[in-house]
C-alpha cells in the first residue's frame, strides 16, 4: 500500500491512503489520525489501511479525492529519529581518494552513520530555503526505510522484519560548512538543514521483486533544471543493506516506531550512471581533471527526484524542489 500525509491537522499532518497510480487518495483518519500513530500500532492499523487501499484502487472508497502533490506534506512531517548511513562504497572511496585519504578498514565491516535532523521534514514540493549560496547547496538523492518498534541489539535478520515502509529522501547538504564542522569532531549540525521526503511511503510488497535482500533494485533518477543528472542503480554497490543499517542503529538503543534510516547518497562504480549529489559529480571531475568544474546549486535551480518501476510507473511520486533564498529574521 501507499501512504502519505496532507498539510492539515497540525504539525504531524493528516494520514491518507494513496492509490497505486498516485492519482487518488482518501483520508484514513478513521483508522489513525497520523502516520506516526499508525506505525505505533502497526499490527492493528496495517491490515485496515491495506483494506482501504484495496477499496481505493477498486474505486469503492468513500470520500476519495484527486491527489494534489502541492497539498502533500512529507508522509512523516516530523519523526522521533532519522539516522542516515553512507552505504554506497564507490561514493566513500572516491571522496577519500580525491582528498588523498584512505578508506578506514572498519568501513568495510561497520556502517558509517550520523544522527540527522528529524524535527520537521519538507514536503515533496516545498522549496529548499538557504540563507546564502556560499554555503555550497547540494542535494542528496537517497532511499529511506521506516521501522516499527525495534528492540535494542537486534541482528540484521531480526531487523529486516521491522522495516515496514520505504520512501525517497532529498538529504539537503551545505557542503561548504561541512569541513569546519567535521574538524571539530562532533559531526554535522549546521551543514545539514531539513530534508524532503517523497509524496508517499510504500510497503515493501509494492516493489515486487525489486525489493530483494533488503535492497531496492531500481535506478534512482535525478534531474536538475530539467536535465538528466544521474540514475545510479540502488541495488548495486550497496555495501550494507537496510537490515544491516537498522541493526547498526539499534546496537545500543531501541528504535521507536517511525524511525527513518537512510541509505546515504546512491552511487555506482560505473560513473556513466551519473550522480545523486553535486559532491559526487565534483569528486569525479577532480579525479579526472584535477579540479571540479561543476558549481554547487544556485537560487532558482530545481531538483527533480523519482524512482519508477520496470514498467515506467512512478512508485513514490516526485520530489521537486526549487532552491530559494531564506530572508533573515
Amino acid at each position: 500500500m501507499k501512504l502519505g500525509s496532507l498539510k492539515e491537522g497540525g504539525r504531524d499532518g493528516t494520514l491518507i491512503v494513496v492509490s497505486r497510480d498516485l492519482t487518488r487518495a482518501v483520508r484514513a483518519t478513521g483508522i489513525a489520525p497520523t502516520l506516526q500513530r499508525a506505525l505505533e500500532d502497526w499490527s492493528n492499523t496495517a491490515p485496515r489501511l491495506n483494506a482501504l487501499y484495496e477499496a481505493l484502487n477498486a474505486g469503492d472508497a468513500d470520500g476519495a479525492f484527486d491527489m494534489d502533490a502541492q497539498a502533500m506534506a512529507a508522509p512523516l512531517p516530523r519523526a522521533y529519529e532519522f539516522v542516515d548511513g553512507s552505504a554506497y562504497l564507490p561514493h566513500v572511496e572516491r571522496v577519500r581518494r580525491a582528498r588523498n585519504a584512505e578508506v578506514p578498514a572498519s568501513f568495510y565491516t561497520d556502517p558509517l552513520m550520523y544522527q540527522a535532523t528529524s524535527a520537521a521534514f519538507l514536503g515533496p514540493r516545498d522549496p529548499v530555503k538557504v540563507v546564502s549560496e556560499e554555503y555550497g547547496i547540494d542535494l542528496e538523492a537517497e532511499i529511506v526505510v521506516v521501522t516499527d518498534d525495534v528492540p535494542m541489539a537486534v541482528t540484521p535478520a531480526q531487523a529486516a522484519a521491522h522495516i515496514q515502509l520505504i520512501g525517497l529522501v532529498n538529504d539537503v547538504s551545505l557542503r561548504n560548512l561541512i569541513p569546519a564542522e567535521l574538524a571539530k569532531g562532533f559531526g554535522f549540525l549546521q551543514s545539514k538543514p531539513r530534508s524532503a521526503l517523497s509524496p508517499v511511503f510504500v510497503t515493501p510488497d509494492e516493489l515486487d521483486d525489486a525489493w530483494k535482500d533488503n535492497k531496492v533494485h531500481l535506478p534512482l533518477v535525478t534531474h536538475i533544471n530539467g536535465e538528466w543528472f544521474g540514475a545510479p542503480e540502488a541495488g548495486v554497490d550497496m555495501q550494507f543493506d537496510f537490515a544491516q543499517l537498522v541493526a547498526h542503529a539499534a546496537k545500543t538503543r531501541p528504535l521507536s516506531a517511525g524511525t527513518l534510516v537512510g541509505s546515504g547518497t546512491i552511487a555506482n562504480e560505473d560513473v556513466s550512471k551519473g550522480a545523486s549529489c553535486f559532491a559526487e559529480k565534483r569528486t569525479v571531475e577532480t579525479l579526472r581533471d584535477g579540479k571540479p568544474s561543476t558549481p554547487f546549486m544556485k537560487y532558482g535551480d530545481v531538483v527533480h527526484i523519482e524512482m519508477k518501476d520496470r514498467d515506467g510507473r512512478s512508485i513514490f511520486g516526485v520530489i521537486e524542489q526549487r532552491i530559494e533564498p531564506q530572508p533573515l529574521p
